[in-house]
């Protein structure tokens, strides 16, 4: 109940960014392999940003 007024940190929201794309990558590429390709790419900028906060 402490943390229900909590704000999330920058590093949490690009972390479950991340695991959106994700998610949205794998479904897509059940249907439209192009866009699947793009949703990734997406994911792997996220992650860049998400070494480069956890290295300061």
């Amino acid at each position: 109940m402490f943390g229900l007024f909590k704000k999330k940190s920058e590093l949490e929201k690009l972390q479950e960014t991340y695991k959106n794309l994700l998610d949205k990558s794998y479904k897509m590429s059940h249907s439209n392999r192009t866009e699947a390709d793009k949703l990734m790419a997406e994911a792997e900028e996220v992650a860049k940003k998400i070494e480069a906060l956890k290295k300061n």
